[in-house]
């Protein structure tokens, strides 16, 4: 756990004169996993742990996306999500611009050197699909029918199904972050998903607290108007867990090496 039980905003801000979560609901919002099933295994557990540690009335864990891409094991990631009971019995899973571009590449083939370059091919491997420098587009049709028949029906569908965003009490989660000054039920889907420096460099009140993740950072960010807790799983070895309950926030964090970083059947 990095650091204890602390108050999100000083008794001088706005937001600390405001209700940020409703009495008895705790929001476990976990940042991007990149492909690393084995520090996902072990949050669930520390998740798990914290419930029975610290009982709440109504938990809901909240997933960030970039579950596949550039880690080792996208396909456990994705099957781990699905068939692991949710803590609190909810658990939603928001969508990446990973997740995004593997649907792109579904459709469209061309897209194949652009996902290389995000990590694709780390993907492809995890599904046992050899993937080889695909430089004419009928190369890259034929690895998209392999990579068609290789993805279980059950991943495709929950890829499909991810959420682009999800809010509760104060709080906007999403993928990359918002576009400022713009109404959060009027966003583009494209800045949910990717944006960066708009929103990042941004001072503005976006009307709820965004919780992100997209742009990895060393230790999890904390503003007035925005929490970011992409950890860089993949390059890092550190996933981080923001647990959000009435005005605290908190926050698990997973590291490579953890005697319970590894799978559990």
């Amino acid at each position: 756990m990095i650091g204890a039980i602390r108050k999100l905003f000083g008794a001088g801000s706005p937001s600390a004169r405001r209700e940020l979560l409703p009495e008895g609901l705790r929001v476990y919002a976990v940042g991007d996993v990149h492909g690393r099933a084995d520090l996902l295994s072990a949050m669930l557990n520390k998740i798990a742990e914290d419930m029975q540690e610290r009982p709440v009335q109504e938990a809901i864990e909240v997933f960030l996306g970039d579950y596949v891409d550039r880690g080792p094991n996208s396909n456990h990631v994705i099957e781990t999500l699905m068939n692991t009971p949710a803590v609190g019995g909810q658990r939603h899973c928001l969508r990446g611009n990973h997740e995004e571009i593997l649907l792109d590449f579904l459709a469209e083939p061309g897209v194949l050197m652009d996902w290389r370059r995000l990590g694709g091919f780390e993907t492809l491997l995890s599904y046992g699909v050899a993937p080889r420098m695909a430089l004419q587009l009928d190369d890259a049709a034929q690895l998209r029918d392999e990579f068609v028949a290789a993805l279980p029906p059950a991943h495709l569908k929950f890829l499909r199904s991810t959420q682009l965003s999800f809010s509760a009490g104060e709080y906007f989660f999403v993928h990359a972050g918002i576009r400022p000054g713009t109404a959060l039920e009027a966003q583009n889907p494209q800045d949910l998903l990717w944006i960066r420096d708009p929103f990042l460099f941004s001072q503005r009140d976006h009307g709820k607290i965004v919780v992100h993740g997209h742009t990895p950072s060393e230790e999890p960010e904390v503003l007035a108007n925005r929490i970011n807790i992409d950890t860089g799983a993949f390059l890092t070895g550190r996933l981080t867990c923001a647990v959000l309950e009435g005005k605290d926030l908190r926050f698990l964090s997973t590291r490579r090496g953890e005697p319970n970083a590894g799978l559990k059947s």
